[in-house]
Parts: structure tokens; sequence; C-alpha cells
């Protein structure tokens, strides 16, 4: 009896961890509207996404929010007057995602101040970081970079603008100069960039 109750206390905590990842987690499709919310270090903000900006984005946004992909995660790129980033920084989770391309979409929204995009460097490399802009940025809209054009728009900050604007941004863009070096070690990231604002939690607020 004690035996198989350790194999279900270990099930449980394996099925709960946020490493375990199902690749059928990867098909669902998002409504056509939904509402995230983000409690952080320096309170909370909504973003309303809709899914007709850039579907496949959308989709996946919602499939690594379902799994709370982003919750105990940083906003480690703080540019002030241009963006802020974020994105999860343990390759353990976000290896298992990566294997899942997303793929590349036109931009049908401009990147104005308070819109969100995924970030990328290339072909079918969005999928993890994201960036609110803190200006109007339609450069971003038509920029090339590795053989893609811009960076497409999946929704916008609907609640608490002034708190994406608060975040600390002293670092700039110092914090990107180690972040391939030193990203998956959140303990040396943060010994270096002490400062640096959090999200607690992030989930899906509503469906529409």
């Amino acid at each position: 009896m004690k035996y198989v109750l350790i194999v279900i206390v270990a099930f449980l905590l394996i099925c709960c961890s946020k490493s375990t990842f199902n690749p059928e987690w990867t098909k669902k499709t998002a409504p056509p509207t939904y509402v995230v919310h983000f409690e952080t270090s320096k309170g909370n903000f909504d973003i309303q996404v809709t899914r007709a900006w850039s579907p496949l984005a959308a989709d996946r946004l919602h499939q690594l929010l379902t799994h709370h992909f982003y919750d105990n995660t940083l906003f480690y790129r703080v540019v002030p007057n241009f963006v802020v980033q974020f994105g999860n920084i343990d390759t353990t989770v976000t290896k298992k995602w990566d294997k899942f391309k997303v793929p590349d979409e036109p931009v049908l929204k401009s990147n104005l101040k308070g819109y969100v995009s995924f970030a990328r460097a290339g072909k079918e490399t969005r999928g993890n970081d994201l960036f609110i802009n803190l200006k109007d940025n339609a450069r971003l809209d038509t920029v090339h970079a590795e053989g893609i054009v811009g960076y497409p728009v999946l929704g916008k900050v609907i609640n608490g603008m002034d708190i994406v604007e608060s975040f600390y941004s002293e670092y700039g863009n110092k914090t990107m100069d180690v972040y391939d070096s030193l990203s998956a070690n959140r303990k040396k990231y943060l010994g270096l960039f002490p400062k640096l604002d959090s999200i607690k939690k992030a989930y899906i607020l509503k469906d529409k």
C-alpha cells in the first residue's frame, strides 16, 4: 500500500510539473479573441489577443498560457521609448515547445504603442518571447531580418499600460549581451540584473 501511494504521488508531481509536455498541446486552436491577465512585481495588466491579426501566433500563445508557460518569468529586456520584452528562460521547457515551429505570417496590424508581437530572429523563430511596444514602432512592420519582413502583431494592452511603462529599464539592452550564454541560469542572470521585474502569473481571463 505504501509503495502504491508513493507511485501515485510521484505520478501527480510529474503531471503537475511545468516541464511536462505533450505535443498535442500545439494542435489547439485559440478562440477569435481572448484576454490575458498578467500579475507582475509592479502590478497587473491585461492584453487582448485578436486571432485574426496573426492566427498561428494567437494559437501558440493560448497554448502556452493554458500550460502556465509564463509564470515566474522575467521582463528581461526593457528599452525606454522602444519595447518591453519577456519570455521563459528555462531551456528545459522552451526546447520542448521550440521543436514545434510557428509558421511565419504577414504583418496585418501596425506595431503601435501598447501592441504586442512575438520577437523573432529569422524564419519560423516565433514561439516564446513577446514584446510590448512602448511607442509607435511602425518601422517594425516592414523591417527585414534574416529573410523575414516585420513583426506580426497579435494583441494589445487594454488595461495597465502604466504598469508596463513602469518596469525597470536602466539596464536597457545590456541584458541582451549575455542573454544567450546566461539565460538558462536564472540565478546568475539575476545576479547581474537584480532589479529586473517579473511575471508572477499569466493566465487567460476570458475567451470570446
